[in-house]
């Protein structure tokens, strides 16, 4: 497995999470020496003609108006019919199918595992971009081939002014803080808000790693949703401090405090929340691509008997919980011994020395029956066969 970075350019992993993360942006000059592209512009493209890959072109000058957007996937002639700038192509979840660019995610795992989402990469012609505009998450972005010049500047959020006519969310005023000129292996941290702006200065690809943030509204209403289902019908909305109110028809600010108080109370259930915390951050981005999968390793049990293993589906999730002792797959819980969830969260692989001394796990429709039968556990031959089959259609 790939080591995680110990140091960001000059400063130590420490440091950036205590002076930087969710704080302010980070410009790391060869934060990956000698940096070797894991993709090239061509092969990207080639990829955005696949029906099952999502992909994105965003013209700044289209045919029917600025920062014109078109999703993939995409014909051949769809690029042989664009302008010789200003224009990006964007892929998403790369780290799904080119096994170099998963790697990449390993070097992040300074920062919980659960946290990052996937990994878009780039391809922008001269002066291309996606125009000044913010995100709601942490990003890294790795400079991999060419040059792209950085402009940062302030927060925004919400209420700023976009430009119309597009479905992009493209600022109408940016002032840039800062910019810098990025080579490959350069890389330019940005935490939520900031607002951003890369130029491309000839062809060049940039590697965004994105992470995850559910929005506030998300987490209340399925965390609600779920919390509720195991509370017993007696728990009701109780007042025995009821004091003479002035006014019998004043929702009066002891009420709201009570109210308050006692959904606090109904919230304290930890474990709960931990087995629904676990199955939200681990949903994969794409099920359908890992359902592809399902049960192609059906014959697990002939396969570990000969020395072999099974792997992770690349574009499927995980991560383990204490109390309770629980795996976490792909916005499911599943009861786990800790010390086979931790071993595996970490390796994502199973041997049959994994899994000896766990014979519940291996019974007829136990724990790796369900995941292979997902398509979460996979041969990692079906990685080898798609990796020959992309690029001979590249």
């Amino acid at each position: 497995m790939t080591k995680a970075l110990t140091h960001l350019g000059d400063i130590s992993v420490e440091e950036f999470l205590r002076d930087y993360w969710q704080k302010k942006p980070l410009l790391i000059r060869q934060a990956f020496p000698d940096f070797t592209p894991p993709i090239s512009g061509e092969e990207l493209a080639g990829m955005a003609l696949e029906e099952h890959i999502e992909s994105r072109l965003i013209e700044e000058h289209g045919i029917d108006g600025p920062w014109q957007l078109r999703n993939g996937p995409f014909k051949e002639e769809d690029f042989f019919s664009l302008p010789k700038s200003h224009w990006t192509l964007l892929v998403q979840a790369v780290d799904q199918w080119v096994p170099e660019v998963a790697e990449l995610k390993d070097k992040f795992r300074f920062i919980p595992s659960w946290r990052l989402d996937d990994i878009m990469i780039s391809y922008a012609a001269d002066q291309g971009s996606v125009g000044p505009h913010y995100d709601f998450y942490d990003v890294f972005l790795l400079q991999a081939e060419g040059k792209r010049r950085w402009h940062q500047g302030g927060k925004a959020d919400a209420s700023s002014p976009r430009v119309e006519g597009t479905k992009l969310n493209i600022l109408q005023h940016f002032d840039a803080d800062n910019s810098w000129l990025l080579e490959p292996g350069d890389m330019l941290y940005l935490p939520p808000q900031y607002s951003h702006w890369g130029i491309a200065e000839g062809g060049c690809t940039t590697i965004s790693i994105g992470f995850r943030a559910p929005s506030a509204r998300t987490l209340l209403e399925d965390l609600a949703s779920e919390l509720a289902m195991g509370l017993p019908d007696h728990l009701r909305y109780t007042d025995p401090d009821l004091t003479l109110p002035e006014n019998p028809s004043e929702i009066d600010p002891a009420s709201v405090a009570r109210v308050q108080r006692q959904l606090a109370e109904w919230l304290q259930q930890p474990q709960n929340v931990a087995q629904w915390f676990g199955a939200i951050m681990t949903e994969a981005k794409y099920p359908d691509t890992i359902a592809l999968d399902a049960g192609s390793a059906e014959n697990w049990r002939d396969l570990l008997a000969e020395d072999g293993a099974l792997v992770l589906n690349p574009g499927s999730r995980c991560a383990f919980c204490r109390d309770p002792e629980t795996l976490f797959i792909d916005g499911e819980s599943f009861p786990a011994p800790l010390l086979f969830a931790e071993v595996f969260c970490d390796t994502r692989e199973l041997t049959s020395s994994d899994l000896d001394p766990y014979p519940e796990l291996m019974a007829h429709n136990g724990l790796i029956d369900q995941l292979v039968s997902q398509g979460s556990l996979i041969n990692p031959a079906d990685l080898d066969a798609w990796d020959e089959e992309d690029e001979e259609e590249l």
